[in-house]
């Protein structure tokens, strides 16, 4: 019982100090805007690849590979969600940031740095944040993990032109001449790719013959994963993991710091939808009238589930779970927006291969503000 109680403490911890983090960096500038490489000198190649690494399993690991057999000598950043500790689904992480960037490290990644906070962001919003970081990284080269599929193909045939694809509902649009190339609906890690595309566009940073498309390995299975995680059983999950994540997530279990993917702040949550004005809850990020009609009409709350079930139908399956993260994390539209207009207004470095991969890194993005974090 203990455990659970440090556990919950540590995931309060978290939000509380992430929120200062937060609204910090909503109010800091960016330093620089981007700039093309300096005088024509050719520095060393950047691969930045977005991962949330929940944990980090074969199939990151496969791409990470891929990515650097084809730029041996670049350097591999991975981008790790950071803030709040949710991910794109609304839920929390497993492990934290720093030992998900640790794993990363230990696996072959030369970087890590701190991306965007999705769980509590729209998807349009944190693929914008992933675009801008890209920019901000002057990236080279884009790994990116997909699945087979031959419609998707021709998509990937444009995106890897520098192309960009707008995803509507059950259609995706070729941004330039208004051609919808594709209906239906894509899978998640193929629709990543095309949001990414549209959120590039639209900030102008040129990606052609960027993106290096890695077909997604068979066989690996997060819920799987999480069940071993659960049950505390990591050796059922074996053929999926490489030995570093599980020397890490074993180690994070036993002190108390993992899994935290089945815990929230219940108490902010349900304090903020029962005490919260109706002006507040309507300034909240990603809650919308009907949910705020549901919310007044059923409160006071007692439990975490009452307020979901209040919570309205959304366009994502992962509506209701990134509502409950804006209550948990309470940050207002017209803050996000700042965030967002900012972002990156530091890059966070939350580990690192070794200092000489660490003084190139610098030496190659020096137009941008650094932070070391470990």
């Amino acid at each position: 019982m203990g455990t659970m109680t440090s556990r919950e403490d540590i995931v309060k911890e978290i939000i509380a100090r992430d929120r200062i983090k937060f609204l910090e960096d909503a109010r800091s500038r960016t330093q620089s805007q981007h700039t093309e490489s300096k005088s024509g000198i050719v520095d060393v190649k950047i691969l930045a690849d977005f991962t949330e690494y929940n944990p980090l399993h074969k199939g990151h690991l496969h791409c990470l590979l891929e990515a650097k057999k084809m730029v041996p000598d670049g350097i591999f950043v991975a981008v790790v969600p950071g803030l709040f500790e949710r991910s794109g689904r609304g839920v929390p992480y497993i492990m934290t940031r720093n030992a998900r960037a640790e794993a990363a490290v230990a696996v072959g990644a030369d970087i890590v740095i701190e991306g965007p906070p999705m769980g509590i962001m729209g998807s349009g919003q944190y693929s914008l944040c992933l675009a801008k970081t890209f920019q901000a990284l002057d990236a080279d080269h884009i790994p990116r993990g997909y699945k087979r599929d031959p419609e998707f193909e021709i998509l990937l045939e444009k995106i890897g032109k520098g192309r960009g694809i707008a995803p509507k509902p059950y259609r995706m649009v070729d941004m330039g001449s208004g051609e919808v190339l594709l209906k239906g609906r894509l899978n998640e890690d193929n629709y990543v790719i095309v949001s990414l595309s549209k959120s590039l566009t639209k900030i102008g940073f040129n990606f052609q013959d960027k993106f290096i498309f890695v077909p997604r390995l068979e066989g690996i299975s997060g819920t799987l994963i999480r069940e071993a995680v659960v049950s505390g059983v990591l050796e059922s999950a074996e053929e999926m993991l490489p030995p570093e994540t599980i020397t890490i997530l074993r180690r994070e279990m036993e002190n108390g710091r993992a899994p935290l993917h089945m815990l929230r702040d219940d108490e902010t949550i349900i304090h903020t939808a029962n005490q919260a004005t109706v002006p507040d809850l309507k300034s909240l990020s990603l809650l919308e009238e009907r949910t705020i009609e549901n919310v007044i009409k059923k409160r006071p709350f007692d439990s975490v589930d009452e307020i979901e079930k209040c919570i309205a139908r959304g366009f994502s399956r992962h509506h209701a779970q990134r509502v409950l993260s804006s209550l948990e994390a309470r940050i207002d539209r017209d803050t996000m927006h700042r965030y967002i207009e900012n972002y990156p207004s530091t890059i966070r470095i939350l580990n690192y291969k070794n200092k000489e991969v660490l003084r190139e890194f610098k030496k190659r993005i020096s137009h941008r503000r650094l932070e070391i974090c470990q």
